[in-house]
């Protein structure tokens, strides 16, 4: 009883997805970004080679994200980054602050020892608000 109830409710959910690659994404298995009500999950968004500008190439394809919703990074709440090398993310984060202009999400930085595939050195994943559902 309590999987055909879960079911009922899954399926009353209005999400509305937004796909980059959607080939690609279909066959790893996710959605780009999912709002649902007033709140978009942005799925991590990789970069790969020089920190600095692995930083700005996925900060860039974020704000391309959230500009599908008509939000920019200040409607951004969360933002979780996952770096190899984190000293490196942290030794650059002056490029990221530039997106946010002053005004920053909670945030959590985390070491890891890799991503999905070996080359990247970067993954950053964001929740947004917007005023409309």
């Amino acid at each position: 009883m309590l999987s055909s109830a879960l079911l009922s409710v899954a399926q009353d959910i209005d999400k509305k997805k937004y796909n980059r690659n959607k080939a690609v994404e279909d066959d790893i298995g996710y959605a780009e970004a999912v709002k649902v009500g007033n709140t978009i999950y942005i799925s991590g968004v990789v970069g790969k080679g020089d920190m600095a500008v692995a930083i700005k190439k996925v900060y860039d394809a974020l704000g391309k994200t959230l500009g599908e919703y008509g939000v920019t990074f200040q409607n951004v709440v969360k933002e979780n980054v996952y770096a190899i090398d984190l000293d490196d993310f942290i030794k650059n984060k002056a490029i990221r602050k530039d997106y946010f202009k002053g005004d920053f999400p909670a945030a959590t930085w985390i070491g890891v020892k890799r991503l999905y595939s070996p080359d990247l050195i970067l993954e950053v994943e964001l929740i947004a608000v917007t005023k409309d559902r």
